[in-house]
């Protein structure tokens, strides 16, 4: 008798398991530790940034996009260069608007050490950032830069991942799921070489988030108008 495929085993094994099903692990989950309850602060953005400079991140405040630009330009003034690049046509035109022009095209990328996104939410309680494949400024924008710089939002700040991918399912509903979901938390770390720390192995070595205290869609309404 010939012996299974590998991938005859894989699909025998997954009929089994759902003939013969079993019950879930960790059905005595216990949610009352310290670790599930929301901190003493109420505003998810101090949350936010206290967890995201635990994972070696920076956090900016703006209240709003006056003041987005004006931190912005300080903190590019403090960078080695200033070229930025940003694919996203609602950031570039937002950022036009603040007198900070950007490289877009895709070919350019590798050559920019900045590269400006958005985001679909942030993670409050882990200080995390999830992002999509529906987002305007393409996968590669996520790690290829050496600096990343996030531009969100108020409305997108969510407590903890599961609130994150109840408000992505709400978001797409009528389009379905990206085919790509990812969570970014702090600047790109590896530990693989003689368990030194190194920043920046496998993308970028710095993470700033540039919160901005308004919902996007009043800052669109604005740029409509001009």
């Amino acid at each position: 008798m010939q012996e299974s495929t590998s991938r005859e085993k894989v699909l025998k094994a997954i009929r089994d398991s759902q003939v013969n099903a079993v019950n879930p692990p960790y059905v005595d989950e216990d949610y009352s530790d310290k670790i599930y309850l929301r901190p003493q602060s109420e505003y998810d953005e101090v949350i936010f940034a206290e967890a995201l400079a635990k994972v070696g991140g920076q956090f900016v405040y703006n209240s709003n996009v006056d003041e987005f630009a004006e931190n912005f330009e300080k903190f590019l003034a403090a960078q080695e260069t200033e070229v930025l690049h940003c694919y996203d046509e609602f950031l570039q035109q937002m950022l036009n608007s603040c007198g900070i022009f950007c490289i877009n095209s895709r070919d350019e990328l590798k050559s920019c050490e900045i590269g400006v996104t958005q985001c679909e939410f942030l993670i409050a309680r882990l200080g995390s950032i999830m992002v999509s494949s529906r987002l305007g400024s393409g996968r590669r924008s996520f790690f290829r830069p050496g600096i990343h710089i996030v531009v969100a939002w108020k409305n997108q700040l969510v407590y903890d991942l599961k609130h994150g991918f109840e408000s992505l399912k709400q978001k797409y509903a009528s389009i379905g799921t990206p085919s790509m979901v990812s969570v970014i938390t702090g600047p790109s770390r590896t530990a693989d070489i003689e368990k030194t720390l190194v920043l920046g192995a496998h993308g970028p070595s710095k993470l700033i988030v540039f919160f901005i205290d308004q919902p996007a869609s009043v800052v669109k309404n604005q740029l409509s108008l001009k």
